[in-house]
């Protein structure tokens, strides 16, 4: 199978399916000298396992992170990390039945189709806990961006009608809501609104926004390796995830130019914006303002309702899929959007540093120890 790499120089590959023994990742390009635990990637890990709410699949995960190479008495040694997750509830048979037939939403009928076969336990590949290995290589990533004073912070926008209000932004919320939402009192009418879909037997999309604080001017490129482009490809790449927006995103569609364009204006000596209706990104190059993704996420597509399919065996059916869902997904895969938010941003930073021939001559033109 292609296609399970991502990145330049910070690049990641992830393996493993949603029934096999582990899932884990292998991260190449991670610098030499970073202090770094397992506790550090646990927190987002965290965040994405299973089983920690009323509104969360059932399936129960430790989701333990084990770091199997690249780190020596605390630090990167600059060679490949491995990190790997067990699988340790897994309950096969579930699933048994549907590889008879093709589940509407799913990727059934097109794996069958690509690959003439297809793991039906969970989805194998394609199924959301293949994040699992995303989340645990972006908290690497996010560790670096620390660093060098960026931050990435990602929240749920919406769910089914229930928006939260950014007036009202509480950072400390994302963290400890079921919802993920950035407002208290929202995330409790979400919550309700969820028990209800819970009740008829159906699921609930919604939308989840990250914003990147910190990020230098000129980060990017200007064709084919724009930086909105390839954060929206990362985006797109979360298995829910259905439409892309960057700042003002389809809003400025409508307006005419005086309206959407962002003035720029000096403040104690420095080039800043008056508006940041692009959120932060002009010409596929950042120009260090706040950037703003938002990513809208489709409704859980295993719902215990009776639906219409064709089974393998190329006859109509009626189906009720079994099993263990999430009634929401968006929750869960506000830290994914994160965690690819910074594998995308970090790689960008570090294939930058060769953009300028003054970066160069900083780095090597002095003598170094």
């Amino acid at each position: 199978m292609a296609g399970s790499s991502f990145g330049s120089i910070f690049r990641i590959t992830t393996w493993g399916e949603s029934h096999g023994k582990a899932l884990g990742v292998v991260i190449d390009g991670c610098p030499a000298g970073l202090a770094l635990e397992e506790a550090h990637i646990q927190k987002y890990l965290d965040r994405r396992k299973p089983g920690t709410s009323s509104i969360t699949t059932p399936r129960k995960e430790a989701d333990a992170v084990e770091i199997l190479s690249g780190v020596f008495e605390g630090r990167t040694t600059g060679t490949p990390i491995s990190l790997m997750v067990r699988n340790t509830s897994q309950i096969s048979g579930d699933y048994s039945e549907i590889a008879s037939y093709y589940r509407p939403g799913h990727a059934d009928y097109t794996f069958d189709q690509k690959y003439g076969f297809r793991d039906y336990r969970g989805g194998g590949r394609s199924s959301g806990r293949e994040t699992v290995g995303r989340v645990a290589a972006g908290a690497v990533a996010c560790r670096i961006l620390e660093q060098l004073g960026v931050t990435v912070c990602a929240y749920t926008r919406s769910i089914g009608p229930v928006e939260a209000d950014l007036s009202l932004f509480d950072r400390g919320a994302i963290l400890s809501t079921p919802t993920a939402m950035p407002d208290r009192d929202a995330s409790d009418a979400a919550v309700a609104y969820l028990e209800e879909a819970k009740k008829a037997t159906d699921s609930v999309g919604g939308v989840m926004e990250c914003i990147v604080e910190g990020l230098p001017s000129g980060i990017g490129d200007p064709v084919f390796e724009k930086l909105d482009a390839n954060l929206a490809k990362a985006a797109m790449s979360i298995g829910a995830v259905k439409a892309v927006e960057i700042g003002d995103g389809c809003q400025v569609s409508s307006r005419r130019g005086s309206e959407n364009n962002d003035g720029f204006r000096l403040r104690e000596g420095r080039i800043v914006k008056s508006t940041n209706h692009a959120g932060g990104i002009l010409g596929g190059i950042s120009d260090g303002d706040q950037i703003l993704i938002r990513a809208y996420v489709k409704p859980t597509p295993s719902i215990f309702l009776p639906q219409q399919t064709v089974g393998t065996d190329g006859q109509e059916r009626e189906i009720h899929i079994k099993g263990r869902h999430d009634p929401v997904i968006v929750p869960r895969a506000v830290v994914v959007l994160e965690c690819m938010t910074a594998l995308t941003v970090l790689d960008a930073m570090l294939l930058n540093m060769s953009a300028r021939m003054d970066s160069l001559l900083d780095f090597y033109g002095k003598e170094r120890n």
